[in-house]
Parts: structure tokens; sequence; C-alpha cells
């Protein structure tokens, strides 16, 4: 299913080799974020299908808004997601989780549970890259948004070293 879903964001992107190529970096770090904790099935896939969909509002947020801001992508994606997600037959339940996490993305106090920081703290780290941010900015991203072990490690180690 996670190639499908990939095969099915790729399409959706088009040409957009920016996007294809940042989202498949975050589903690489949502697999090793993922690994050192103790999860079940369900949880890993809706970590997975959240990485693969989390900026696929973008496209549609430009469109509409002329902006790609958080806010619209949060606006935007979960609709495009939930037809992407039951096109692939996903069961309703993990659905609706990977939803409520692309919907909500950017608004980090509305994390509410391992599935959700995983997945944010992938994009972070791909995000600390590709807009360059500062080792202070770094700093803070580090300890006031990550709480994985495997989060807090990979940030220390690209980033901080």
């Amino acid at each position: 299913m996670k190639i499908n879903l990939m095969k099915k964001m790729i399409e959706y992107f088009q040409t957009d080799i920016r996007r294809i190529n940042h989202t498949l970096k975050v589903i690489d770090f949502a697999e090793i974020i993922s690994k050192d904790q103790s999860l079940d099935k369900k949880t890993k896939e809706i970590i997975i299908y959240a990485a693969i969909l989390h900026d696929i509002g973008i496209k549609e947020a430009e469109k509409k808004y002329n902006s790609s801001a958080g806010k619209y992508q949060e606006i935007e994606g979960p609709k495009i997601a939930h037809k992407m997600l039951s096109d692939l037959k996903i069961s309703k339940e993990i659905i609706k989780r990977v939803c409520f996490i692309i919907g909500n993305h950017h608004s980090y106090t509305k994390i509410n549970d391992i599935d959700f920081q995983i997945v944010v703290e992938a994009d972070l780290m791909v995000n600390i890259f590709e807009d360059n941010m500062n080792k202070e900015a770094i700093k803070n991203i580090n300890n006031s948004l990550f709480i994985t072990e495997s989060g807090k490690k990979l940030i220390k180690t690209i980033y901080l070293n």
C-alpha cells in the first residue's frame, strides 16, 4: 500500500520535483524515528500514510489562496488525502486519523499522540535543511518540539554537532 500511495502522491505533484523530494525525505525520517518506538502495525501505517500525504494540500492552497502557508495546506490537504486513501481502500479509521494529522501538521499544539509527533519531527528534520535554519533556531526546535529519543538524536547528530 505504501508504494501505491507514493505513486499517487508523485502523480499528483507531477513535475514538482522539489515537493516530491521533500516528501520522500520526510517518509524516510519518519521510518527512522518510528523504528525505535514500540508501535503497532496500525500506528506505523498511519505514520507512513501521513508522511506521504502531509503536504498534499500545497497545490490547491497555492491555487485557491496564492499561498503555500501551513494554514492553507491544513485546510486543503485532508480532502485530497481522503480521496487518495479511499481509492486505495484504506480503513475509515486510519483515513480519519491520517486526515487529522494532515489537517493539523503545522499546528504543533494539536499534537496528541506518537503518530502525529513522529510525522512532525520527520517534517521538521527536512525543513531545517531546506529552510537553511541557523543553529539557534534548530536548538529551539529541538528543545520545544522534539520529544522522541530517536528524533532528538537525529537532530543533534545532523545539525547540532
